[in-house]
């Protein structure tokens, strides 16, 4: 039985036939009908009977139809009770991203949703796996920052994705490194240069591999690092070149960016739910945070945009 045959069933005790059921209902007699007869089937005695021309209830349709009425109240309440979950603008929100997008968005979001009642409380954590497995972590959060490549496949359809920033992945040079020189470096200026780069199944590998097929040759890998506060210190140390993000790696005084020609060098980073998660009011108010947090990172730097210009950007 289903909330509909029990509704039925409920009309039929109170209008006394088929007919006015299905004036009420706005349905044909054959469909209510039909949809007694399923209710009936699972059910050892009977629920209606002939009373002349018409179709009334027994003493056990009697009793099913008091229990649906309490049974449409519970569904009422629970209805009410989703809802206003679903309004709710103070809910819990839960919230993963990999390392650098979580130094750059974290501090805007809890600045922004910090301090009148009424805003989402935010859970945030930090998690840094392989682009494949991004999509997996929506199971466990309401919003997930994810990255790829500019030219990367998309998301797979199961999860809802919308892109904050596409980002462009410039070189990290040393403070004094000849290479300085240059406002835009291509693939051959840098290809006899020893390499700090992250491990395999992350992005980044993806234009590693670009620069030394076009360079064609080998690169150097002298170090395997993701966390880019890390790999900054570890080029500022001159243990090599590295790529990293324009606008949301933190700022390193003995580093110099420089812009790379030749080969797609910008990330997306998008942020991933289930669908089903915006349909509550504090998630809601999360996105569109994260929407003005990108802006803001965005604006920081003054080739905002146009993100492929040529000119130098010093960090």
């Amino acid at each position: 039985m289903d909330e509909r045959q029990l509704q039925i069933l409920r009309e039929l005790g109170e209008l006394g036939s088929v007919s006015a059921v299905a004036a009420a209902l706005h349905v044909t007699p054959s469909a209510i009908s039909q949809q007694l007869r399923l209710l009936q089937r699972p059910i050892p005695v009977p629920l209606t009977e002939r009373a002349g021309r018409r179709v009334v209830l027994t003493e056990a349709g009697q009793a099913l139809a008091r229990a649906a009425i309490e049974v449409e109240t519970a569904l009422a309440r629970a209805r009410h009770t989703i809802t206003d979950f679903a309004e709710q603008p103070d809910g819990d929100v839960s919230l993963a991203a990999f390392h650098s997008a979580a130094s750059a968005f974290f501090p805007l979001l809890l600045r922004g949703l910090a301090g009148p009642a009424g805003l989402p409380r935010l859970a945030l954590a930090d998690e840094d796996v392989a682009q494949d497995r991004f999509p997996a972590l929506t199971r466990d959060y309401d919003l997930v920052l994810a990255h790829r490549l500019d030219h990367a496949p998309p998301w797979p359809r199961t999860v809802a994705a919308a892109t904050l920033l596409r980002e462009p992945l410039d070189v990290a040079l040393p403070i004094g490194h000849p290479l300085t020189a240059k406002t835009l470096l291509l693939p051959h200026d840098v290809a006899d240069q020893p390499w700090i780069t992250v491990h395999d199944g992350f992005p980044l590998m993806s234009t590693i591999e670009a620069i030394a097929a076009v360079a064609n040759r080998r690169l150097v890998i002298a170090h395997r690092i993701n966390d880019f506060a890390v790999v900054a210190e570890a080029v500022a140390a001159g243990g090599g070149l590295a790529l990293m993000p324009r606008w949301t790696a933190r700022e390193h005084p003995n580093l110099v960016l420089r812009p790379l020609g030749a080969v797609h060098a910008r990330r997306h980073i998008d942020v991933l739910h289930r669908p089903e998660r915006t349909a509550r009011r504090a998630v809601q108010t999360v996105l569109t945070a994260l929407h003005h947090a990108a802006a803001e990172i965005q604006g920081q730097d003054s080739q905002a945009s146009d993100p492929d210009a040529g000119a130098p950007a010093i960090a």
